[in-house]
Formats: structure tokens, C-alpha cells, sequence
């Protein structure tokens, strides 16, 4: 079932002015529609609906699980929420991988059903026929390089990429080559800075660094994180902005005791 999608201030031409300009792109995580109200009405550039949706919203530990479905049910609530920011929208693991037709197929799911503006997709080389397909059907797309979450078992963990020579020559590699095959953005996560830089001047394209220094274009966090909601993840790169996790907790608490007390509700919420 499609719905309409919105004309929405952000676009993938007004993000290459942004570059331009040297102007910071922001990005943020959402997963629904009450956040990205938040996230988009505090002037956010970019949403994205990340397949860490798979780890803050259904507790897997690695990002693979999530489906198709299930990301385009979170998009859906996203776009609902957001009218300034544009929103993109994770491949999920399986649906760029192999077979160009199922990519295109998925990329035309998420954009026809869920309204949003584009799509990100992990991975450099191995990835340019799906990428190139999609790009040609109409459909934008972001890059993402650096460490891939969705490769993470091929990886070995979620350490620092291309702090070889090799791997940074290939992250250079594949950074021109997405550009040259019409990304509008790529995100680079937990690489070295100076790479990061490196990469920054010689593309034309946005970049959006997590972890991966303060050269970027621009930055994203998940929003969960940055809002303090999950108190076990430290990573050096992770600058906490709120601790919602203690004004919740004692918000929840502080209910539980008026109920127990009988003082919840009082006389002025209720009806005689």
C-alpha cells in the first residue's frame, strides 16, 4: 500500500549546499512517531531509521534480525512524525546482498510504503550493482563505510576499522566509487579521524561521521544513546546529552509509590 510523501525542507540537494556552504549536517535516530516529533521539531536535518531499531527497540544484540517488514513499520511511524527533516531508511541485512533485483524490489517497498525520502545501504565495492540500480530508479541513496554493523560476524567486533594501511586504502577506494555512482551522503563510523578528513575533502558527496572524528560533514548518534536512555553503552565517541535513564527510573518509581500510598489519583483526577 503507498503513501504520499511529503516535500519536506531537507532535501538531498539542500545537504550538498549544506557541504558546500561548510555547514554541519545534523542526524539523528528515531524508531516512532513520538520521537521523531521531538527529533524533527528541534530543527534535526536528518532522521534516520536505523536498523539499530533491532538492538534499542527489540533487544537483539546485533542488528541482523530485524526484517523488511519491521522496518518499514518503523518508517511509516517515523515519516508520520517528521515534516522538516529528511528521512532515510536502512537496507536491512539480506536485502542488498547478492541478488540486484531484490534490492531494487526492497528500496521500492520502503519508499513506496513508508513515504520516506531515501535509503542507506552498507558497504563499499560489493555493493555498487545494487546501489547503481537503485540510484537509477529514482531513489537516493547514502552510504555507509567504515564499520558496517551488518557484516559485524565478518568483522570479528566492534573495534576500530581501517587503522591499516590496506583497509584504509580500500575505505578510500570505496568512497570514491560511491560518489562517483550518485550517493548524496555516506555515513562513516569508527574510523581514524585523519582518514575521515581525507575522505571528507576528496568527495563530493556529505559525510556523516559517528566515531569518526569532528572533520565530517556531519554527525549522527543513535538518539537513545545520546539521550542517556541506555546506561551499559560507553563507547569513546558517545557524548551523552541527557540521563533520561535516571529521570525515568525515578519517574516510574515516584508513580508506583503514589498508587501504593493511594495518593494517585487525587481528588482533581477523577470525576464524582
Amino acid at each position: 500500500m503507498s503513501v504520499e510523501s511529503k516535500v519536506r525542507a531537507v532535501t538531498t540537494s539542500a545537504l550538498a549546499e549544506m557541504k558546500a556552504r561548510g555547514e554541519k549536517i545534523s542526524m539523528l535516530t528515531s524508531y516512532d512517531y513520538t520521537m521523531a516529533k521531538i527529533v524533527d521539531g528541534a530543527g534535526i536535518d536528518i532522521i534516520l531509521v536505523g536498523d539499530s531499531a533491532a538492538n534499542v527497540m527489540a533487544g537483539y544484540s546485533t542488528t541482523l534480525p530485524i526484517t523488511l517488514d519491521e522496518m518499514i513499520y518503523h518508517a511509516k511511524s517515523v515519516v508520520r512524525g517528521s515534516e522538516r527533516a529528511f528521512v532515510v531508511v536502512d537496507m536491512p541485512f539480506g536485502t542488498c546482498s547478492g541478488d540486484e533485483r531484490v534490492a531494487l524490489e526492497s528500496a521500492i517497498r520502503i519508499m513506496k510504503e513508508t513515504g520516506a525520502d531515501g535509503v542507506k545501504i552498507e558497504g563499499g565495492e560489493e555493493m555498487l550493482p545494487s546501489i547503481k540500480k537503485i540510484i537509477a530508479a529514482g531513489i537516493p541513496v547514502m552510504g555507509h563505510l567504515g564499520l558496517t554493523p551488518q557484516s559485524i560476524h565478518q568483522l570479528g567486533g566492534y573495534g576500530l576499522r581501517a587503522k591499516e594501511d590496506a583497509e584504509a586504502e580500500k575505505l578510500l577506494r570505496d568512497a570514491r566509487l560511491l560518489d562517483e555512482a550518485g550517493c548524496f551522503a555516506m555515513v562513516m563510523e569508527k574510523i581514524p579521524a585523519s582518514l575521515a578528513a581525507r575522505v571528507t575533502r576528496e568527495v563530493k558527496m556529505p559525510t556523516i561521521g559517528i566515531g569518526a572524528g569532528a572533520e565530517c560533514d556531519g554527525q549522527v548518534l543513535v538518539v537513545h544513546d545520546m539521550l542517556g536512555m541506555n546506561k551499559g553503552f560507553k563507547p569513546k565517541f558517545l557524548r551523552r546529552y541527557a540521563d533520561l535513564h535516571t529521570v525515568m527510573t525515578e519517574a516510574v518509581e515516584h508513580y508506583i509509590s503514589d498508587v501504593r500510598e493511594g495518593s494517585y489519583p487525587n481528588a482533581d483526577e477523577q470525576w464524582q
